[in-house]
C-alpha cells in the first residue's frame, strides 16, 4: 500500500494528483479499521484527511509548527508523521494517545485535548519567536466547534492587534461534537450562502449594469463592483475587524486548492483565516449518515451506565417539574442529554465549548426561578471553577452539577481523568457533593439533589458500568449507609463512589486474613455524615477509598474531621496520586495506585497497630 511508504510528511512531496487521492483512501481505511478496534473520534479525523495531507505537502513540520484544536482531529497527521506502525494501539495502554502528545514526537508541540486553546498557544509561540528571532511559520488548525469557546475569540483578538504571521486554519465542517450552535457557526454558514447578500449583490449589480460603460471597461466596472459588494455584505467582516485576514472558503477535500490557499496566505504579513469546507465522516457512509453517533467519541451511552441512570431519572423529574431544565458545552450526546432534548427541546440548552457560559448562564436561570441541571465531563468543568465558586455558590444558588466521566477515566489520558473535581468542588463554600455508588442510587441522588434549595449540588459518577441494586439497598438524603458490619471488626473501610465496590471485595479479603471489617458507603462526599463518622471512631483503623487525588479530596476530610472526634485516630487515606497519569484500563490504573481489592486490603494490613 501506498501509506505504508510514507515515513515523514517529505514523501508527500513526491506524490502527484493521482497519488494523492489514492492515499487519501488507503488513510481513511486505516483510520475506520483502527477506531472499530480500539474506539475514538471517527468523523472528525475522515473529514481532515485531504487538509492534513496538503498542511504537511505545504509546510515543513516541525521545523514549521502545526497546532490542532481540539486535537482529537490528529490521527491522520499521526499517520503523516512516522507512526502509522504503532497506529495499531491507539488509545491502548503504552500506545499511542488520542491526542497529540509531546512525547511521542517533535511533530506535536501542544497536547491539545481541550478545546479552543490553539490561538493563544499560536500568539504565545509568534510572540516568543519574533522576540527571539527565530523564522518558523506556526499554523493553528481549529474547528468550528472549538470557535464556540471564548477563548478562541481572546486569541484572535491578540491575534490582531500583535500583527504576527500566524495561520489560522478554520476547519469548518457544520458541526461540533453535536452540530455546532450558536450565532456564531451561522455566521460561517452565511460566509457560504446569505440570502441578503445574495439579493443585496443582485440588486447593486442590476444597477452597475446599467452604468454607461462600454467594451473593456463595462466588464471591469462589473467585476470590480461584485468584489466591492462582497466585501460590503459577507461575514469576513468579522475576522477584519479584528485585524485578521480572512481568505474562503475553500474545498477542504481539494489539495491543490488547499495548497494553493496556505501558500498565499503565508505571503501576508499578520494573521490569516483560512477557511476550508470539510465534511465530518467523509468516505464512510455510517459516519456521513449518523450526527452523532460517528461523530465525536464512538463509545456513545452505555446500556446500564452511570449515565443512562442520570438520563432516566433526569426526564422523569422534569415530566413534573416544569421549572427544570437541562445544560451542557457541547456535548448533549455522551452526557445523556439527547433524549431530554427529544422530549424537552426548549427546555435544553447547548451553549458550545463554552463551560464558564454554562455554568454563569445556569446561575442567571437560578436567579430567575428555573432548576438548571449542568451536564458535563468533570475536567471540562474544571474549566469552570471560578464560576462555579463567585457566580453560583456566592449566591447559595439551587444549580446541580452533574459530572460525567468522573475519576480515572480510561483511554482519552490525563487531559480527561476527572481526579480535581471532588478536591476543588469540596473548598467551595455551601456546596453538596455525592458519589453514587450504584444505578438506582444515582437516579436517587438526583432527587436528592433537586430538593435542596440553599446552594449547588454536585454529583459525580465514573464512565464505567453502574452496579444494579435492590430499592432497599439506597439510600436517602445526605446520610450514610452501612453496608456490612461486624462486632469484631478492627477496621472501618469507606468507599465513595464506585470504589464502594473496591472497599466490600478488600473486605472480603481481609476476612480471609483473620481481619474482620466495618463498610460504609459515604454517599454524600460533602457534608460528611455524623453518624458514619461516630461508627468509624470505634475502630482502630479508619481506610477512606477514593478515585480523585488523595491530596486534599473526601480522605482528607475523613481524616481532619476524626481527628476533632478521636486525636489519636489511625486514617489511612487511600487515593490517585498527584500526577498526570497517562491512558490505559481503567482497573489496570487504579490497581496501579494500589485502588484495587487487593492493594486496599495489604494497605490496610500494613496500618494496623
Amino acid at each position: 500500500m501506498l501509506l505504508d511508504s510514507i515515513r515523514s510528511p517529505r514523501d508527500l512531496r513526491n506524490l502527484d494528483t493521482e497519488q494523492l487521492a489514492q492515499l487519501a483512501d488507503e488513510i481513511r481505511i486505516r483510520v475506520v479499521e483502527a477506531v472499530d478496534r480500539t474506539g475514538g473520534h471517527l468523523g472528525s479525523n475522515l473529514g481532515v484527511v485531504e487538509l492534513t495531507m496538503a498542511l504537511h505537502r505545504v509546510f515543513e513540520s516541525p521545523d514549521d509548527i502545526i497546532l490542532w484544536d481540539v486535537g482529537h482531529q490528529a490521527y491522520v497527521h499521526k499517520m503523516l508523521t512516522g507512526r502509522l506502525d504503532d497506529f495499531s494501539d491507539l488509545r491502548q495502554p503504552g500506545g499511542l494517545s488520542g491526542y497529540p502528545s509531546r512525547s511521542e514526537s517533535p511533530h506535536d508541540w501542544i497536547e491539545n485535548s481541550h478545546a479552543s486553546t490553539v490561538l493563544a498557544y499560536a500568539h504565545g509561540l509568534a510572540t516568543a519567536h519574533a522576540t527571539t528571532g527565530e523564522d518558523k511559520r506556526i499554523v493553528a488548525v481549529i474547528g468550528d466547534g472549538a470557535l464556540t469557546g471564548g477563548m478562541a475569540f481572546e486569541g484572535l483578538n491578540n491575534l490582531g492587534n500583535s500583527e504576527l504571521a500566524v495561520t489560522v486554519v478554520l476547519n469548518d465542517n457544520g458541526r461540533s461534537y453535536a452540530p455546532t450552535v450558536g450565532r456564531l457557526s451561522e455566521s460561517l454558514i452565511h460566509i457560504r450562502a446569505n440570502p441578503t447578500y445574495m439579493r443585496r449583490q443582485r440588486r447593486l449589480e442590476e444597477l452597475a449594469e446599467q452604468l454607461p460603460w462600454v467594451g473593456e471597461l463595462l466588464e471591469r466596472g462589473i467585476s470590480a463592483t461584485k468584489a466591492a459588494i462582497r466585501e460590503m455584505f459577507e461575514p469576513t467582516a468579522f475576522f477584519e475587524a479584528l485585524g485578521v485576514h480572512y481568505l474562503g472558503p475553500f474545498d477542504g477535500h481539494d489539495i491543490a486548492e488547499i495548497e494553493e490557499a496556505l501558500t498565499n496566505a503565508s505571503e501576508f504579513d499578520g494573521p490569516v483565516v483560512v477557511h476550508v469546507l470539510t465534511q465530518k465522516g467523509r468516505g464512510f457512509e455510517p459516519a456521513e449518515q449518523d450526527p452523532i453517533k460517528h461523530m465525536h467519541d464512538t463509545s456513545g451511552v452505555k446500556p446500564g451506565s452511570y449515565t443512562e441512570a442520570f438520563t432516566e431519572s433526569l426526564i422523569k423529574a422534569a415530566e413534573s417539574r416544569p421549572d427544570i431544565v437541562a445544560i451542557t458545552a457541547a456535548m448533549p450526546d455522551s452526557t445523556g442529554l439527547l433524549p431530554f432534548n427529544d422530549r424537552f427541546p426548549d427546555r435544553c440548552f447547548d451553549v458550545g465549548i463554552a463551560e464558564q457560559h454554562a455554568v454563569t448562564a445556569a446561575a442567571g436561570m437560578a436567579l430567575g426561578g428555573l432548576r438548571p441541571v449542568v451536564a458535563i465531563y468533570s475536567t471540562f468543568l474544571t474549566r469552570a471553577i471560578d464560576q462555579v465558586n463567585l457566580d453560583v455558590s456566592l449566591y447559595g444558588l439551587p444549580v446541580v452539577f452533574c459530572l460525567d466521566r468522573a475519576g480515572v477515566t480510561g483511554d482519552d489520558g490525563p487531559s480527561h481523568h476527572g481526579l480535581l473535581d471532588m478536591v476543588l468542588l469540596s473548598k467551595v463554600p455551601g456546596m453538596t457533593i455525592l458519589a453514587p455508588s450504584s444505578y438506582q442510587e444515582l437516579q436517587q441522588m438526583l432527587d436528592d439533589a433537586l430538593a435542596i434549595t440553599d446552594g449547588p449540588v454536585t454529583i459525580r459518577w465514573p464512565k464505567t458500568s453502574a452496579p444494579q441494586v435492590p430499592w432497599d439497598q439506597v439510600g436517602r438524603g445526605l446520610n450514610a449507609r452501612q453496608v456490612s458490619s461486624d462486632p469484631e471488626a478492627r477496621v472501618c473501610l469507606i468507599g465513595a463512589g464506585k470504589m464502594l465496590a473496591v472497599a466490600e471485595e478488600a473486605a472480603a479479603l481481609l476476612k480471609h486474613r483473620g481481619v474482620a471489617s466495618t463498610v460504609w458507603d459515604p454517599r454524600a462526599v460533602r457534608p460528611l455524615d455524623s453518624d458514619m463518622l461516630s461508627d468509624a471512631a470505634g475502630h482502630q483503623l479508619v481506610v477512606t477509598i477514593e478515585d480523585g487525588f488523595r491530596e486534599g479530596g473526601f480522605g482528607s476530610a475523613v481524616r481532619d474531621a476524626m481527628s476533632d472526634i478521636s486525636p489519636d485516630m489511625r486514617v489511612a487515606v487511600l487515593g490517585v496520586p498527584v500526577a498526570h497519569h497517562a491512558h490505559g484500563r481503567p482497573e489496570d490504573l487504579l490497581a496501579s495506585f494500589g485502588l484495587d481489592a487487593a492493594g486496599v486490603a495489604s494497605a490496610t494490613l500494613e496500618r494496623l497497630p
